[in-house]
């Protein structure tokens, strides 16, 4: 086989993105010294990163190859030190696609080649065509074209309407957003030299309306422009979502709006489902159905949810059929053994315990440094007690766990309820902790460790019968073997 060249358009897409990056970069300092005096320094520091930018792209195009085989994807690349990199075609699991906005206009995709290991190697080839990315990830995904399960399963598993990506902005990163853009805001003033000006505006607002009313419209005005970033991002990702089982045993994710990808999991690399119900998408009747899969993170790296996400947020009845879809069998919906009441108790101590803290670090402050706080310190107890107690009985009622034939599914979390069901082939170890207190009151929590997803799904605060009696059954002879039947 002959060695293939990547695409040299890819020389058009870095020089943008070179100016792209130098004209963020300069409009403060246009802004400050005028645009008469900074366009000779503006223009021809442009001028150099897009020659820059094609100069790299160029010597980059120039010293990588790559060419695939009949047994084996290689890769030759490296301007200082050469590489020449191998990954054997019966190990590849993971070929994806993506596309940022630059390289979908003139046509190209990045393709990443993986073994769907935990921290293995992989292969990124950038630019090629989006016919030559989508011919690579036909041809080595080829490779499993028996498996077994119904025919009639293939084809387009989900989709998502437009009206349910209106669940975006039901997150707690949405206020979170609002506030990043006030910050952006001051620093932005700062830049021009308004900052003094924007805080002499917000004092005089506040003589004008009165401190509480600017505090009322401080908070409208953080949830409008999170609400409307939490939506704008939300969209971004999930525009045009299509999931859909392919007939070589491999579901496929495709999404985005401006930037596009293509995630590839193969069935024989999943190892259950995992419904995740935030407390704001929960309140509104929707959840989001994530993959738990082997080869989504690597050590040391957090869980790539948008990456394993199968259904983002929808309709909680929907993402049980997705699930149900997906496992082959409604295993999420299986009637789940409810937890001792020490486990209510348990959550109620923690909630007081929360909101006691709280109320009193305000009291201290407001001995030491402001008389008001103390007010908001007994408004704060007030409101926070009945709040701790209604999410602590909440995630107490959450509390439960069931086995299959050939599942293990557990349910816990009020904040963020999740209802993880786990393949017992997959479940390579149990753990068992047991701390001071809930010794005391006759409880565990269990963890099914396994090579997919985060590495280990709890199950807390079980009856230790229960809990050793379900790592037994689920276990086999080897957690069997450690345990002493009465």
């Amino acid at each position: 086989m002959t060695w293939e060249e990547l695409d040299p358009r890819g020389m058009v897409v870095t020089a943008a993105a070179f100016v792209g990056a130098g004209i963020a970069a300069a409009v403060p300092t246009t802004i400050g010294l005028g645009w008469d005096r900074a366009w000779p320094w503006v223009v021809g520091g442009l001028v150099l990163l897009a020659a820059a930018g094609a100069l790299i792209e160029l010597v980059r195009w120039r010293r990588t190859r790559y060419r695939v085989t009949a047994d084996r994807v290689e890769l030759r690349n490296g301007i200082v030190a050469r590489h020449h990199r191998t990954l054997p075609r019966e190990r590849i699991r993971v070929v994806d696609l993506s596309a940022d906005p630059l390289s979908r206009v003139v046509g190209l995709v990045q393709v990443r080649i993986g073994t769907g290991e935990q921290g293995g190697e992989g292969l990124t080839l950038w630019p090629v065509t989006a016919a030559t990315g989508e011919k690579l990830r036909t041809d080595l995904t080829r490779a499993d074209l028996t498996r077994s399960g119904d025919p009639t399963a293939d084809g387009v598993l989900a989709t998502v309407p437009t009206a349910w990506l209106g669940f975006g902005p039901l997150s707690f990163v949405t206020p979170l957003l609002g506030l990043g853009a006030g910050g952006v805001l001051v620093n932005v003033a700062e830049w021009v030299g308004l900052q003094d000006d924007l805080f002499g505006w917000i004092g005089g607002l506040a003589q004008a309306l009165g401190l509480t009313a600017l505090i009322l419209l401080a908070t409208a005005a953080v949830a409008v422009v999170g609400t409307v970033a939490a939506l704008a991002v939300h969209v971004e990702l999930w525009w045009r979502h299509r999931l859909e089982r392919e007939p070589n045993g491999t579901l496929r994710v495709r999404r985005g709006l401006l930037t596009t990808r293509s995630i590839s999991i193969e069935e024989r690399r999943l190892r259950g489902v995992d419904l995740v119900e935030p407390l704001g998408t929960r309140l509104a009747g929707a959840a989001r159905v994530d993959a738990v899969a082997t080869g989504m993170k690597k050590p040391g790296e957090e869980d790539k949810t948008e990456s394993s996400t199968l259904l983002p947020a929808a309709p909680r009845a929907e993402a049980l059929r997705v699930a149900e879809r997906v496992l082959g069998a409604p295993v999420l919906e299986s009637t789940l053994a409810p937890h001792p009441r020490a486990a209510r108790g348990r959550r109620i101590r923690w909630g007081l315990a929360a909101v006691v803290g709280f109320v009193l670090v305000l009291a201290v402050l407001g001995l030491l440094v402001w008389t008001p706080l103390l007010h908001v310190a007994w408004i704060a107890a007030v409101v926070g007690t009945p709040i701790a107690v209604a999410v602590a009985l909440d995630a107490y009622r959450a509390l439960g766990h069931a086995l299959t034939d050939r599942y293990v599914v557990a349910r816990h979390g009020s904040v963020r309820r999740t209802t993880v069901a786990l393949d017992r082939a997959g479940i390579v170890g149990w753990t068992v902790r047991r701390t001071w207190f809930q010794r005391r009151a006759g409880l565990l929590t269990l963890t099914a460790t396994t090579g997919a997803g985060s590495g280990g799904y709890p199950i807390p605060d079980v009856g230790e019968s229960a809990g050793l009696a379900l790592a037994g059954e689920a276990g086999g002879e080897v957690v069997g073997q450690f345990l002493v039947r009465a």
